[in-house]
């Protein structure tokens, strides 16, 4: 019987993860993410699967960003019954996460009239049948198929699926972390694989700026001081967000910048952060020793948690020099519209970007240098400084995922580069046969490829 790998989201596409292995007596979906950016893609997210979810077996989760989970509840909501499997740190998260896209998904769909992808007894029922392993533990889903998670290093709780059956072995990535991460580890490289599905965001460029990202943020905020103006990070709630305040927890601990009132303007960053406090285990070694030593890596001098809206509009009224991280990462919802409609026409104004800005979102309008942006139907001026700093990405680059590739390839049979806009998937696709003489190719969208497992 033939075993076939499809590749039903997440291909040509950041976003949108969604892959399926079926052995013909089982079948196994890896992710099943919602696709983002601007507001209209709530019309793909809402199309019907292109599989029927109910002859689905299991679902394996590489990692609790929207784009690898956010349409699970509509998956059950479509006749999904089967298993789900991940990390306990990603489990946590994404109760936390989809109750909160739940949330922002009911708000638009009223605010531009259209319905939502599910409700929350959707979201309520993807917990009762969702399992939990910790890394390097075995099980099984079925078919003769053993498997187990390693660390991706991408975010709390990532982890790459391995999954071998008669002697074959496929590995599916998610996305892979850049080295070296502010609070986890690098990523663990896969060995003797016969087939990898492998992310590819940043496939054709570098973070030339990891070694030096603290000193730039440490320069960005000095900068602030000095025109006692306003620091805005459009942060994921996720990561993005707790690697932040780590760093900024440092550079005031160790005295290289005077403290300043920093606003943590997201109830699910903050959410999310207390998570981070339960799973200490998952962060590399350093930064547990940093913790047993008594310093609370999470809280520091000027920092404030804003959970209500009204402590929210609050921020403005602080004159000093202030840093608000806010999300959501790339603008396309949540606190930080707020204040990017407060602050953006104000040269005192450093706007810092710090991760991936999606094709059509406010915050690639933005990296791109627009004058004026529309935002929440409100023209603005943008007179503030655009900054963005590449190393805090969580996504290893170019030459890490060559690197990550090469470490453990001796045997691959196949490399299915997906995850990533087309230009950057199209020239990884290149250079790993290139550089490494792989069958290396970039699938297209619901594309079925028969494979040897």
């Amino acid at each position: 019987m033939k075993t076939t790998l499809g590749f039903y989201g997440g291909v040509g596409s950041v976003t949108g993860a969604n892959f399926m292995l079926d052995t013909g007596n089982v079948a196994i979906l890896v992710d099943c993410g919602l696709v983002q950016g601007d507001r209209f893609v709530a019309a793909l997210n809402a199309r019907p699967f292109v599989y029927n979810p109910a002859e689905v077996d299991v679902l394996l989760v590489t990692h609790a960003h929207a784009d690898h989970i956010g349409r699970i509840p509509k998956l059950l909501k479509d006749g999904f019954t089967g298993v789900i499997y991940s990390t306990t740190a990603t489990k946590d998260l994404a109760q936390t996460m989809l109750f909160d896209a739940l949330k922002v998904m009911e708000y638009e769909a009223q605010k531009y009239g259209y319905e939502p992808l599910y409700e929350e007894e959707h979201v309520a029922a993807t917990f009762t049948n969702w399992k939990t392993v910790e890394y390097e533990e075995c099980f099984s889903p079925g078919d003769d198929i053993e498997a187990w998670y390693t660390n991706a290093g991408h975010i709390l709780g990532s982890g790459m699926i391995h999954l071998v059956r008669h002697g074959k072995k496929i590995v599916f990535t998610g996305d892979i972390g850049n080295v070296p991460q502010p609070l986890l580890d690098a990523p663990v490289v896969p060995k003797d694989y016969d087939y990898l599905v492998m992310e590819s965001v940043y496939g054709d460029r570098l973070h030339e700026q990891v070694a030096e990202r603290t000193a730039l943020l440490q320069h960005y905020i000095e900068e602030t001081q000095h025109k006692n103006g306003t620091l805005i990070i459009p942060a994921f709630s996720l990561e993005r967000t707790q690697a932040l305040i780590f760093e900024i927890n440092n550079l005031i601990e160790t005295s290289k910048i005077e403290a300043l009132p920093v606003f943590l303007d997201s109830p699910l960053a903050i959410t999310v952060t207390s998570i981070y406090r339960n799973y200490t285990r998952y962060l590399k070694q350093s930064v547990q020793e940093q913790i047993g030593s008594g310093d609370d890596i999470f809280d520091f001098k000027g920092l404030k948690f804003t959970t209500t809206t009204k402590e929210s509009e609050a921020i403005k009224t602080e004159r000093k020099a202030k840093i608000i991280i806010a999300g959501s990462g790339m603008s396309h919802g949540g606190r930080i519209r707020r204040h990017e409609r407060e602050y953006l026409d104000d040269t005192s104004t450093t706007l810092l970007l710090v991760g991936y800005q999606s094709v059509g979102s406010i915050g690639r309008v933005l990296q791109d240098g627009a004058s004026t942006i529309t935002i929440d139907n409100e023209k603005i001026k943008v007179r503030a400084k655009v900054a963005m700093i590449q190393g805090f990405s969580g996504h290893a680059d170019r030459d890490q995922l060559v690197e990550l590739v090469a470490g453990g390839a001796e045997k691959a049979k196949q490399v299915f580069v997906v995850m990533g806009e087309e230009r950057s998937s199209l020239f990884l696709t290149q250079r790993l046969r290139d550089y490494l003489g792989l069958n290396a190719i970039a699938p297209e969208e619901n594309q079925e490829v028969e494979i040897d497992f």
